[in-house]
């Protein structure tokens, strides 16, 4: 799994302009499609090292919207361990079936696209846990929403590489928040950095639509989340319309198929204002292969407009289920 992480950075002509340089980080370019590769691959490890897993023996039981179930699933099974998935009805159909393919037993609940966290809400959490309870010998559940291990492989992984990619040159970094291990691990290696780097928090509105997010009107702050959430300097919120509004203007400007969240990240890197000089990153947690159902629903693009954006679109990386 050395290919874990090490994913480029691409600069966004269409937001660049003078000594304002934007860049987008591609996670879609992990070998399992996404940002949660290091999450997953960190926490297993992790596990491993710990004395908790057997290979041939323990099953992986996680809640998730999707992409953690996916790396998790693919992961687990290339170093012998099987993985049962508890997602939200609402993830789109791509990503349930690429999840079963890889051979994960899926559990399907009535939760919000990101599983709630906090009491009465927490579905596909509370199944997760009881699952796990049922045979504590057998079942781990890494989560995702509390073990340190998705912050470290941030902290170790992915925040470096954005220092390095911008020559330190980075002055803003945009993020959307899930488990929040993303936004506190990047954000806090890029203060050690340089306390000036402003770190900018993505949320969606109320019932929204983005897979993996959540929005904390409505969800209550995850552990990890809370335990550096001052880290965050500022918030953008983006409704639906704005972000899915944007995924053919981004496919025509960038020739990048990008996901909802990634279209989130893009509409608030577009909506926040820097003065002077700037160079700002955002993480595109992945790219929008597994959207073609949900791109069709929310009359994104037809399918035929997906499958001809796809045979055009740059940066897309071979990823281990296609």
């Amino acid at each position: 799994m050395s290919k874990v992480g090490n994913t480029p950075i691409v600069k966004l002509e269409s937001l660049s302009k003078g000594n304002l340089v934007y860049y987008a980080k591609l996670e879609g370019n992990n070998p399992f499609g996404s940002l949660k590769d290091r999450a997953a691959l960190w926490m297993i490890k992790d596990a491993e090292e710990k004395g908790i897993l057997r290979k041939g023996h323990s099953i992986i039981v996680e809640p998730t919207s999707g992409n953690t179930g996916i790396a998790l699933t693919g992961i687990a099974k290339l170093l012998g361990y099987k993985a049962e998935i508890v997602i939200p009805e609402k993830a789109s159909d791509e990503t349930k079936e690429i999840i079963r393919s890889l051979g994960a037993k899926v559990y399907e609940t009535s939760d919000d696209l990101c599983p709630k966290v906090g009491a009465g809400t927490d579905q596909s959490i509370a199944l997760a846990t009881s699952i796990a309870a049922s045979r504590p010998d057998t079942y781990y559940s890494p989560n995702q929403y509390a073990n340190e291990a998705n912050f470290m492989g941030h902290y170790k992984g992915t925040g470096p590489e954005i220092w390095k990619q911008t020559e330190g040159k980075i002055t803003h970094f945009f993020t959307g928040v899930g488990t929040g291990g993303t936004i506190t691990g990047i954000g806090a290696f890029l203060k050690e950095q340089n306390p000036n780097i402003k770190i900018i928090g993505c949320q969606p509105q109320k019932d929204h639509l983005i897979q993996g997010w959540r929005n904390f009107e409505e969800s209550a702050k995850p552990d990890l989340f809370l335990k550096r959430e001052d880290v965050v300097d500022e918030w953008v919120s983006v409704t639906n319309a704005e972000s899915f509004g944007i995924v053919k203007e981004v496919f025509a400007k960038e020739r990048l198929l990008i996901s909802p969240s990634s279209a989130a990240v893009y509409a608030s890197m577009k909506k926040y204002k820097v003065d002077g000089e700037g160079c700002i990153v955002g993480i595109f947690a992945d790219d929008g292969r597994k959207f073609k159902s949900i791109y069709a629903e929310q009359n994104v693009m037809t399918e035929e407009e997906f499958d001809e954006a796809l045979k055009e679109a740059k940066h897309m990386a071979e990823i281990v289920y296609m």
